[in-house]
């Protein structure tokens, strides 16, 4: 793929960052991702609902091939309308301004549970944007499940030295 192409970005969104809403919505980009996200899309991201109650960020382009990938789901499938009517119809496209801020619309931050306090995650082409108490919940979970399961599955001890 060429420069601007799909793969160099996966490795930029990495890392969890606690970061603040103001009182109208507004979170900030970490200054660390800015640049290559004003490179990818000229600062323009979408944001939309995940099924585990937090928000993806998607750069505009990476989310439109998502979306198109989602919409050529058949759509005679329960599951692939749920997805699509879930992640398509809440989609909200959002521009950075001067201070690298992005505005989350109210419906999204209340399907998401957030106020003020949040944990931005990095996840390869996209960011999760958790409330923060829920995702240290989620967080807690996960290691209790990880100790009583014991084992991971083989194709997750094959990634792990």
């Amino acid at each position: 793929m060429g420069e601007k192409g799909f793969l160099p970005f996966l490795r930029m969104l990495r890392g969890a960052t606690k970061i603040s809403l103001d009182a109208k919505g507004r979170m900030a980009i970490p200054a660390r991702y800015r640049d290559e996200i004003n490179e990818r899309s000229e600062g323009r991201v979408v944001c939309t609902v995940d099924l585990d109650y937090c928000l993806l960020i998607y750069p505009q382009p990476d989310w439109e091939d998502l979306e198109r990938r989602l919409m050529r789901l058949p759509g005679t499938k329960p599951a692939n309308r749920r997805l699509q009517r879930l992640m398509v119809g809440h989609a909200s496209e959002q521009q950075m301004d001067g201070h690298g801020r992005i505005l989350i619309p109210r419906e999204l931050r209340e399907f998401a549970g957030l106020d003020k306090q949040a944990m931005l995650l990095g996840q390869g082409a996209k960011f999760e944007l958790w409330d923060e108490s829920r995702w240290n919940a989620k967080v807690d979970g996960y290691l209790g499940e990880d100790a009583a399961a014991g084992d991971l599955p083989e194709e997750l001890e094959s990634l792990l030295i």
